[in-house]
């Protein structure tokens, strides 16, 4: 997401779809050594408007492919981390000192609530894989983040898991398999895996009805990371019995010990994709800390003086020098201390 987007609804919106600043964050990504980003669109957009939302999609493909970077197109999102329901316009301005304060799912709890509501996902979901499924600047489709994810804070803690949403949310997952295959993508396709135990247990990761079907399901292997090393090499070890390529989707937020300088290493070694969240510090805030309960429960703690995500302030200069001398010796691109 580009650092002038508090949400993906803004970053893709007509009125607010900053092409300059896409265009200079991508040059950056290209230049730190990334090779593939992975970018949520939102059903909302393409429902009110789309002819826009396919052109510029089409914009944003060329010019990540200019710089050598493929992208990986999510279409459905539960993880609306910001608390409230996805409405198409201006959106807010961030809460201030809150992380991802205005994140929403796409389509939204309410509308994967509500099947008579799925026509219209269907025909999102064919028209852009229709015209995008044969694109190889697309390098595979993540087609639902995190299902069921719908991120409940209240007063007695915090609870990732929403009970009433989760069979909805299984349901559309598998339906848009079957809406995504019925157009003959020549890209994979994946959901990734998320729920994953609490640090320092053995327990087998990825074992929920939704996880396992996700899996079942994809061409490719992909789950989600945030957690140290050593428990990142046991989830590989796991997922490598289906015997697939595998892609870690997301991953890397400091505090909870899920750094680049150790776990990139062990991505390479393993012969592992990865997508870390976040790049350029903005309106997203996501430099800051998660909720204290969440940090918790991923074995990590709140420092507000460390970035959560995010590897560049606004100016193109690294927040770790050591992180992306890292990135560029194990990519082999050149990277200034800073970008105009």
């Amino acid at each position: 997401m580009p650092s002038s987007a508090v949400n993906f609804l803004e970053m893709w919106h007509e009125d607010s779809f900053d092409r300059v600043t896409t265009s200079r964050e991508l040059g950056w990504a290209a230049a730190v050594g990334f090779n593939a980003v992975r970018v949520n669109l939102h059903s909302l957009i393409w429902e009110h408007d789309r002819a826009g939302l396919l052109a510029r999609v089409e914009w944003f493909l060329d010019v990540a492919s200019k710089q050598g970077i493929r992208t990986v197109l999510c279409l459905f999102d539960d993880c609306g981390f910001g608390g409230a329901e996805p409405v198409y316009g201006a959106q807010a301005d961030p809460v201030a000192g809150v992380h991802n304060s205005r994140a929403v799912a796409s389509p939204g709890r309410a509308t994967v609530m509500d099947r008579e509501a799925w026509p219209m996902l269907q025909r999102y979901v064919s028209d852009v894989l229709m015209q995008f499924g044969t694109d190889e600047r697309v390098l595979f489709w993540d087609l639902y983040n995190e299902p069921g994810n719908r991120m409940i804070f209240s007063a007695d803690g915090f609870d990732r898991y929403d009970e009433a949403l989760m069979p909805h949310s299984l349901a559309l997952m598998t339906a848009v398999f079957d809406w995504a295959r019925a157009t003959g993508p020549m890209q994979p396709l994946t959901v990734g895996a998320w729920m994953t135990p609490q640090v320092g247990s053995t327990e087998v990761p990825f074992q929920s009805e939704i996880d396992r079907r996700a899996v079942e399901l994809s061409d490719i292997v992909t789950f989600h990371a945030y957690c140290n090393a050593s428990s990142a090499g046991r989830f590989i070890d796991h997922l490598e019995e289906h015997g697939r390529p595998i892609f870690c989707t997301e991953w890397m937020a400091r505090p909870v010990d899920s750094r680049i300088e150790d776990q990139l290493p062990l991505f390479r070694e393993r012969g592992v994709g990865c997508f870390q969240w976040g790049f350029v510090k903005g309106r997203t805030q996501t430099h800051l800390p998660w909720p204290e309960a969440l940090v918790v429960q991923h074995g990590g703690h709140t420092d507000r003086g460390t970035w959560f995500h995010d590897i560049l302030y606004a100016d193109g200069t690294p927040y770790d020098p050591t992180e992306t001398a890292l990135i560029r010796k194990l990519t082999g691109a050149s990277y200034p201390a800073t970008i105009d």
